[in-house]
């Protein structure tokens, strides 16, 4: 990939890293057709947010970024909603045979978010799988102990169970305190009615963490939370929702469906602060998917503007790509370092990162749509083609600016932070 005179170099990409991290090469030229998979750059690149990673760290990100690159990149993306649920649940068996879901278990944030970048720029998916397991397993480790979470952890985190987090109503989305589906006790049983929408892996999940008002007059202060196994009489796949981007989502229903009391994660009553405690340590780890996604698109964007020529010269010089190329790669680099801001403090005991975790969130999903359109923009008419990693980017994307918790929400909380005082990180 050069111009003349010049060598393009992929931004953010150390020397140092380029040999550490194998099975990773550069992109090297236009592909021999316009659809076929461009090879990937090191992702994630753990030296420009060095400062907040351990040794560790580095050696799991060369790790996990040549197996993104080797077994999962050169996967077929799903076509439609069917392929998806099927893929699905592929890429979870990889996942766990690999031992790649370990820093869930271990609660080590930074490893999620190295684990989320280079799954999501290799594929979207499997980083919605990677996500969706530790949505439904965070609960249970936060809340310790109980048969309902020595059976089911350990499948969840070796890949033997799929997990979904069943919070969403119709009704109830980001006004979390408005969820109606009810648990109502009766002796060493609750009983669990009504309805969830926009569930990620409804109708393939082997367990669902679920929250439900045990009592509905005291808001957000009677809701509890639950392990609903799937094949748990009354619990219902209602139909699937079917996203641009293939993706298993759908609808699940509570028809007097009953649950043993043992199978409550905390006391009645707290399931809202142990779900805004879940999101609170996993917002980060979303802003690292869209800084993955991001940095493929950049990548991508790169390769092209190297390789195609207009008006007798690479697109790369011309100031206007220029422009572009620079305004992605800093944004990239601003939004990582607001991530694993988050994730150090989080590894590092803070009792909340509430403030760290909206911001990083906010801003790097934000990022990463502005990133993606551009390397639309740069690539022209092959970014618009269903079968291009950038259009497919660009698709999946755009949902990370709504899951747990919109950018708008995001801002409300950052302000109500600094409004209280609590701008600080709490430890």
């Amino acid at each position: 990939m050069k111009a003349p005179g010049k060598r393009l170099k992929l931004v953010g990409q150390s020397s140092r890293m380029a040999k550490a991290a194998p099975a990773a090469p550069t992109s090297a030229g236009p592909p021999k057709t316009a659809n076929e998979p461009r090879p990937l750059p090191p992702i994630p690149d753990p030296a420009p947010i060095r400062a907040f990673l351990e040794d560790e760290h580095h050696a799991f990100a060369a790790r996990i970024g040549a197996f993104a690159t080797r077994d999962l990149a050169p996967r077929a993306a799903p076509g439609d909603d069917a392929a998806a649920r099927k893929e699905a649940r592929a890429l979870l068996a990889r996942l766990g045979e690999g031992g790649w879901l370990e820093p869930i278990r271990r609660q080590d944030w930074r490893s999620c978010c190295l684990a989320r970048e280079a799954l999501a720029a290799a594929s979207p998916l499997a980083d919605a799988v990677f996500a969706l397991q530790a949505l439904g397993g965070v609960p249970m480790l936060l809340e310790g102990e109980s048969p309902a979470c020595a059976r089911w952890l350990p499948e969840i985190i070796s890949g033997r169970a799929m997990a979904a987090f069943a919070m969403t109503e119709a009704e109830a989305g980001s006004d979390v305190a408005a969820i109606a589906t009810r648990a109502q006790r009766s002796g060493d049983t609750y009983v669990l009615s009504g309805a969830k929408t926009f569930i990620s892996n409804a109708g393939i999940a082997d367990v669902y963490t679920v929250f439900a008002s045990t009592d509905p007059a005291a808001g957000s202060r009677g809701i509890s939370c639950f392990v609903v196994p799937a094949d748990t009489p009354g619990l219902r796949f209602v139909r699937s929702q079917i996203l641009s981007a293939p993706h298993p989502l759908g609808e699940i229903a509570f028809e007097e469906c009953r649950v043993p009391v043992a199978n409550r994660l905390g006391e009645e009553g707290r399931g809202f602060a142990l779900g805004l405690k879940t999101l609170d340590r996993l917002r980060a780890t979303v802003g690292a998917a869209a800084c993955g996604m991001a940095a493929r698109a950049l990548a991508e964007a790169l390769a092209h503007a190297g390789a195609r020529r207009q008006f007798g010269k690479p697109l790369a010089e011309f100031q206007l790509v220029q422009e572009k190329l620079a305004r992605m790669a800093t944004d990239l680099a601003a939004a990582r370092l607001l991530v694993y801001r988050a994730a150090w403090e989080a590894d590092h005991g803070a009792a909340r990162v509430t403030l760290e975790a909206a911001m990083a969130k906010a801003f790097a999903t934000e990022a990463a749509q502005r990133i993606v359109d551009d390397a639309v923009q740069v690539l022209g008419g092959a970014g618009v083609m269903a079968s291009h990693p950038v259009d497919r980017l660009y698709r999946a994307v755009r949902a990370l600016r709504i899951y747990e918790g919109t950018t708008e929400i995001q801002h409300l909380v950052i302000a109500q932070q600094l409004l209280q005082g609590t701008g600080g990180t709490a430890r």
